[in-house]
């Protein structure tokens, strides 16, 4: 511990990833006020009063709670957010999980025990880099109000 030898503090995927790769966490029972700006994967199991900034993937875990806004790569929810979701490529909306806000993503996957409340917009991918003929992505817009989806 006090030997001179440096360690690195570096929290790795796999242990011989690159510090790009890096993964960070907010453990159950912990409570955080702010904004989360991150590079590598992102996972949060307690609360998070503040919005998510992150260019990989998002995981809220099934005890984890965010009120504000998540933009990412892709995200996993199991917990509950509240706030808007955009997401560049895979959103998954997890069984027993609770969205209340507004969702943007390339793909959705939804379980059927997901509770959604909010507007759904997806931009196929070729659309989201080739604009149409208006000059503006094309938009395939998808509302769903108060709707529960529950296993049958």
């Amino acid at each position: 511990m006090f030997n001179g030898k440096t360690k690195s503090n570096d929290f790795t995927i796999g242990g011989d990833a690159p510090a790009s790769a890096s993964a960070s966490l907010i453990g159950a029972g912990t409570t955080m006020k702010g904004d989360i700006t991150s590079n590598g994967d992102l996972r949060i199991d307690g609360t998070l009063v503040g919005n998510i900034h992150c260019s990989a993937k998002v995981v809220i875990g099934a005890n984890g709670v965010v009120q504000g806004d998540i933009n990412g790569q892709q995200a996993d929810i199991m917990g509950k957010v509240t706030g808007t979701i955009k997401v560049k490529d895979l959103l998954q909306l997890k069984g027993g999980s609770q969205v209340n806000g507004n969702i943007q993503a390339i793909k959705l996957q939804i379980e059927p025990t997901a509770n959604f409340n909010g507007e759904c917009h997806m931009t196929p991918a070729a659309a989201a880099t080739a604009p149409s003929g208006n000059g503006k992505p094309a938009d395939i817009k998808k509302e769903v109000k108060n709707a529960e989806f529950a296993a049958g």
